[in-house]
């Protein structure tokens, strides 16, 4: 049966960068896709509206507009909290949230930023809060409606300086096929227009990666795209593979 997939983002871009073929692969298998975004990335990560004069509610507009177009080419549902960024606060109102969204989307899959970045700790923030609610919807005594959570994997997607953050990719996906998807969404971003040839980029670079550690006769040869993941959680499996 499909399983569903829940991306955890602090901030309205990251899901497209970071994640988007995976939520792309999702929806193409007729799965489930949501993404909850803390904020807007309104005051740290729009420096262009600002510098064209925007004032603070048209800049949450513009970017709640921009991710809402990238989440629709992506075919995911999207929700945003609109928490405010540098800094994003955590809270247990904010857990509680995600709780509900947890509780309510089971995810067979959780996205989210890695625990480490020392340019931007709105991300860590967003990862701890992220894994607090993971637990707290599987307590059955937690109140908030619905069953309690099963243990869905962790998988943190990459960050912008993976060498700074310790980063050390243990899962390479192939997005090959849904990559001119990713781009379009990128494409829906130009409050952030500098990031598109960087994941592009990116995303070569990870597919010749790919190619590299697939074994005999799976890797492909030319035009690979991929994204990088750690899996936080051991996977369990009957076969070695």
């Amino acid at each position: 049966m499909p399983g569903s997939l829940l991306v955890i983002s602090a901030h309205a871009g990251d899901f497209v960068w970071r994640a988007s073929g995976a939520i792309a692969l999702a929806t193409a298998r007729g799965e489930r896709a949501k993404v909850v975004c803390l904020s807007y990335g309104e005051r740290g990560e729009s420096a262009r509206a600002w510098r064209d004069g925007l004032a603070l509610d048209e800049i949450k507009h513009l970017r709640r507009s921009e991710a809402t177009s990238a989440a629709a080419v992506l075919g995911a549902e999207i929700e945003f909290f609109d928490a405010g960024d540098y800094p994003l606060p955590e809270s247990a109102e904010l857990v509680d949230r995600l709780v509900r969204v947890y509780r309510d989307v089971e995810p067979a899959v959780v996205l989210t930023h890695p625990p480490a970045d020392p340019y931007n700790g709105d991300h860590p923030a967003a990862s701890r809060m992220a894994l607090q609610a993971r637990v707290l919807a599987q307590a059955i005594g937690y109140e908030a409606p619905g069953d309690p959570l099963g243990a869905p994997p962790v998988f943190f997607f990459e960050p912008h300086q993976p060498e700074q953050c310790d980063f050390r990719p243990n899962l390479l996906l192939d997005i090959t096929p849904v990559f001119e998807v990713k781009r379009q969404a990128m494409e829906c971003l130009p409050a952030q227009r500098h990031m598109w040839d960087y994941y592009t980029d990116l995303a070569v670079r990870r597919g010749v990666q790919l190619n590299r550690n697939a074994g005999p006769n799976l890797g492909r040869t030319h035009g690979t795209r991929a994204e990088a993941y750690v899996r936080l959680f051991p996977q369990t499996t009957e076969v070695l593979a």
